[in-house]
């Protein structure tokens, strides 16, 4: 799971596309999830997209010939990661969307890092905390602190969104380290713990939904924009963004690969700018800037000829986790494999 899977020179046009569209697929998330939570209660979002994510990746199982896990106690750790990987961080990103602007959450969903790092230390001790991660965290908690704005106060609407956003990161901050802890070393392909991953939270939500906000609408009594944005999220942004991902990772490396997580953020101001002329606050991309950095000072990304694995979320997170931006998966998490989010 930790190594490269490829060459060391793998020529730049037979990975560099499907990076690049990666990056836009799982940046463009919060676009979508902006616009289905228009229409749609977040947590009825999340059940629709889950589900049509899992019915994606059950489609590529079956294309592949591929089976889904039969061991009881892989289900019941997917069961875990599916409620803190998928089914709960989704929804935290639709209920702060509803307050916050789509390209505030892309940036939240970049703190993971700092969330998986002393969890992994400190909980599920998969980690050894350095003085460079240590470093890294302290430069990526100051960034937290100027995306928040904190000279100004907090309080309202606008902070609590922002709370929710950073809540979804935080889940995913769980979920990572303990697919690490206990499920990392799994002899199931990425794609079919992934598969079971979707339909163990699509099956969480259609018990909590009714619940929480009702029966979902059926799909003919939303618009034609709000169904597109499910589709693209499910099918889209969790079924093609997976498969892309593999063979990034095949082709160029996990290392290599993993570097998406640092132009996610990029691409969800980009596109919430152009297409919903969204606009931040100076001190948040400014933010966003010291919290990459200091997860790639964490991760030794700057400072060593050899890039560690970074892994992206809102993407669902990555093997064995789904890519789930804002998921994610994703976010990225101490050798690991990009996600999330």
């Amino acid at each position: 799971m930790n190594t490269d899977i490829a060459p060391d020179r793998a020529p730049l046009r037979a990975w560099l596309p499907g990076f690049f569209a990666l990056a836009a697929i799982w940046g463009s998330s919060f676009l979508f999830i902006k616009v289905g939570v228009a229409e749609l209660h977040p947590v009825q979002l999340t059940l629709y997209r889950v589900g049509a994510g899992a019915l994606t990746l059950l489609i590529v199982l079956a294309v592949l010939r591929d089976r889904l896990p039969r061991e009881p106690r892989v289900w019941a750790h997917l069961t875990v990661v599916a409620a803190f990987g998928v089914a709960v961080p989704f929804t935290l990103f639709g209920y702060g969307e509803q307050r916050v602007e789509s390209m505030l959450a892309g940036i939240w969903n970049a703190t993971t890092p700092l969330i998986v790092l002393p969890l992994a230390v400190l909980v599920f001790r998969t980690e050894r905390l350095t003085l460079r991660r240590a470093i890294g965290l302290g430069l990526g908690f100051v960034g937290v602190l100027v995306v928040l704005g904190v000279w100004e106060g907090i309080g309202g609407a606008h902070f609590v969104g922002q709370m929710m956003c950073f809540g979804a990161a935080a889940c995913y901050g769980v979920s990572i380290p303990y697919q690490k802890r206990f499920i990392a070393g799994s002899t199931h392909s990425g794609l079919s713990l992934s598969a079971a991953q979707l339909l163990l939270a699509a099956a969480q939500l259609a018990i909590v939904t009714p619940f929480v906000a009702g029966a979902p609408p059926l799909p003919t009594e939303l618009s034609l924009k709000v169904v597109a944005a499910v589709l693209a999220l499910g099918a889209l942004g969790t079924g093609l963004a997976f498969v892309i991902n593999m063979r990034n990772i095949r082709v160029a490396g996990a290392s290599t690969a993993s570097t998406v997580t640092y132009l996610i953020p990029i691409f969800a101001v980009l596109i919430g700018a152009v297409v919903l002329d969204e606009r931040l606050n100076w001190h948040q991309p400014v933010g966003a800037l010291i919290v990459l950095s200091g997860v790639a000072v964490a991760q030794g990304v700057l400072g060593r000829r050899t890039p560690r694995p970074v892994v992206g979320a809102d993407a669902p997170a990555a093997p064995p986790a789904p890519p789930a931006p804002p998921a994610p998966p994703a976010p990225a998490a101490p050798e690991a494999e990009p996600a999330r989010r």
